[in-house]
């Protein structure tokens, strides 16, 4: 099959849905058929190229507004991709894929990932809602990341007939193999570590991360591994509680010294507070290290990734007092953490892989072609 993405940006392009379709796109690659991704560059002028068997077709764009690149020739470009698809998969939210779709007159069959809700831009989903409606009409099939998602999505429950649910996956086997670089972490030895990975936006909720430091009792280290537009708020805030010298902002990092953090995490918090958080990966790769997670109970896959009770706690969002409590609750007893971890991993292994996701959305396209 010759499958066609649609997505915003793509790798190096660093995000979860970008992640998605490159592990879509490679693994299809894998399995001997041909990829091509039609994507925006962040701001420039447009190329094609080839990278790891996957042709990326990057149009010009002049930045982005309300997240949407600015790239008037993307959808055009995507309908010229129709024309020799063996099937279309789409990654929504993305307004220029869905007019794309829109224009093309191609019978090939079309899919889409629904990531998740569009939340913040509310005042131009209104004018956007239309377009969308029509367009989640014509998909002959949607695959949605969590039975939560399908749940409480206003747009996918109408749709329930023509939905999927396709976990995000995490490379299982890559992941014991991955090279780990250690490098000096901030803090002390002889404390616990509590971890954070993310982009530090507006629905990560680390602000609350940050606050609840003043409120958790036991004696711990508190590394926040990431960049984003709210770092320099967020070193602020941190400059301001009482526990300052306990919170670590340590930026970007590789991916080799990610795997040391996680190997050096006794919890987990992922404190996202808005819907746009629709599963968090970086919940996968902290459970595979058997690292428990303290998550909140947004109506998305968050809660669903890891259970309350099973591989650690949920509490409410934008909440720092639970999120505190639940940290101490974690950092005090040594048995509970291992026994969330240890189920944390299985969970991970059994209902996670890479190699399961790539073969549902593998036989999904199979049927659809045929």
């Amino acid at each position: 099959m010759n499958i066609v993405h649609a997505n915003k940006y793509y790798h190096p392009v660093v995000g979860g849905i970008e992640t998605v379709v490159k592990t879509l796109a490679e693994g299809m690659v894998e399995r001997d058929h041909t990829a091509t991704v039609v994507t925006a560059q962040p701001r420039g002028f447009g190329a094609t190229e080839r990278v790891d068997g996957v042709d990326i077709v990057r149009t010009s764009s002049l930045g982005s507004v309300a997240s949407v690149p600015i790239a008037p020739t993307f959808p055009l470009r995507l309908r010229e991709e129709y024309a020799d698809a063996s099937l279309v998969h789409h990654h929504v939210p993305n307004p220029l894929g869905t007019v794309g779709d829109l224009i093309q007159s191609s019978a090939c069959p079309t899919v889409a990932t629904y990531h998740s809700d569009i939340v913040r831009q509310s005042r131009l989903l209104t004018v956007y809602r239309p377009i969308l409606e029509r367009f989640l009409d014509s998909l002959d099939r949607i695959f949605v990341t969590s039975p939560r998602l399908l749940e409480h999505s206003e747009f996918l429950r109408p749709r329930a007939e023509k939905c999927t649910v396709v976990p995000l996956s995490l490379d299982v086997a890559a992941h014991r193999e991955a090279t780990v670089t250690p490098f000096s972490l901030p803090g002390s030895a002889d404390r616990p570590t509590v971890l954070f990975v993310g982009r530090l936006n507006y629905y990560k909720g680390v602000e609350y991360l940050v606050d609840a430091v003043d409120h958790v009792e036991t004696d711990a280290d508190f590394l926040i591994v990431g960049d984003g537009p709210r770092a320099e708020s967020l070193h602020r805030r941190a400059s301001d509680s009482d526990r300052s010298d306990r919170i670590h902002f340590l930026g970007y990092r590789s991916r080799s010294e990610l795997e040391y953090c996680y190997e050096q995490a006794d919890v987990f918090v992922l404190p996202s507070t808005e819907p746009s958080e629709a599963f968090g990966i970086v919940q996968l790769e902290a459970m595979i290290h058997e690292t428990p997670v303290v998550n909140t109970s947004l109506p998305t896959g968050v809660p669903w990734v890891s259970p309350d009770g099973e591989t650690g706690r949920t509490v409410a969002p934008a909440d720092s007092l639970a999120l505190a409590t639940a940290v101490d609750e974690l950092l005090t007893n040594r048995e509970q953490r291992r026994r969330y971890g240890a189920a944390a991993k299985r969970r991970v292994e059994e209902r996670f892989s890479r190699s399961d996701m790539l073969d549902t959305v593998e036989q999904e396209y199979e049927k659809l072609v045929e």
